[in-house]
């Protein structure tokens, strides 16, 4: 069905892996497109608890934007793509379940920014990390100039920003673009275990959490604690909540329903 992205379903954990490996799976206009597409089904299968979204083969995530389509790329184009990736990225970001960014390999430029619209991002000892549009004479147009410094802080960002420099797993830890570090054969069982373990979770908890720690980046905090007070209070009137007072006072683990 999608030549540049493969998905499926394991129970209810969504696996999306973006397929372009002798591109380094980089972004395309395609691809940008498919996973519009993709995002639809998603948005709409209630059934889904968590998605973790890989690269194709063991070199790269995402290698940034496919530079073929790159050179013929004016104002007018340029201000199109960035504003449909920016749209894209930005459901990735909202999407009511959470997201986990499993890095197997360069994830650079768009890639990156693809990364940063995850809720939680894992890596592979190998991963490279990078925004390296300066070198090319832009700028990101992804989302990057606006996620990074929420996540890292302001000196950080710009360092990478305007350096282009790669940085590696280990010093993204350190600043905490990344969760955790695996063994390159171990990222997708780790990345799957943190899945499985935020789906045993209660699936409108969890939508609340999600919701109330994204706002957070936004407006003042008077603003974000209502907003966390409206959703504890909306948490508490649900079925699962009453499950799961009810599990640890029984010391037997919970049977969540979504309700």
């Amino acid at each position: 069905m999608y030549k540049t992205l493969i998905y499926e379903k394991k129970e209810n954990i969504g696996l999306l892996t973006i397929n372009r490996p002798d591109k380094l799976n980089a972004i395309s206009n395609e691809l940008t497109s498919e996973l519009k597409q993709l995002l639809g089904e998603i948005e709409n299968d209630e059934e889904l608890r968590v998605l973790v979204i890989t690269g194709a083969g063991d070199k790269a995530f995402v290698a940034g934007a496919d530079i073929k389509e790159l050179v013929d790329r004016d104002a007018k184009i340029g201000r199109r793509v960035s504003r449909e990736r920016q749209e894209v990225f930005s459901r990735i970001e909202n999407l009511q379940i959470p997201v986990i960014g499993a890095i197997n390999g360069y994830a650079l430029g768009g890639g990156l920014e693809l990364a940063l619209a995850c809720s939680i991002r894992v890596c592979s000892e190998k991963a490279q990390f990078g925004v390296p549009e300066v070198k090319l004479g832009i700028i990101p147009g992804d989302g990057g100039t606006q996620r990074l410094p929420r996540l890292v802080g302001l000196g950080r960002a710009m360092e990478m920003i305007l350096t282009g420099d790669f940085i590696d797993a280990q010093e993204e830890y350190r600043i905490g673009l990344v969760n955790k570090i695996f063994p390159p054969g171990k990222l997708m069982e780790g990345a799957m275990e943190l899945a499985q373990r935020i789906a045993s979770r209660p699936p409108l908890a969890v939508r609340y959490a999600k919701e109330a720690v994204n706002r957070s980046q936004e407006g003042d905090a008077v603003s974000g604690f209502a907003l966390e007070s409206y959703l504890h209070a909306l948490a508490c009137t649900t079925e699962d909540k009453k499950e799961g007072v009810s599990a640890f006072l029984e010391k037997r683990k919970g049977e969540f329903k979504g309700k």
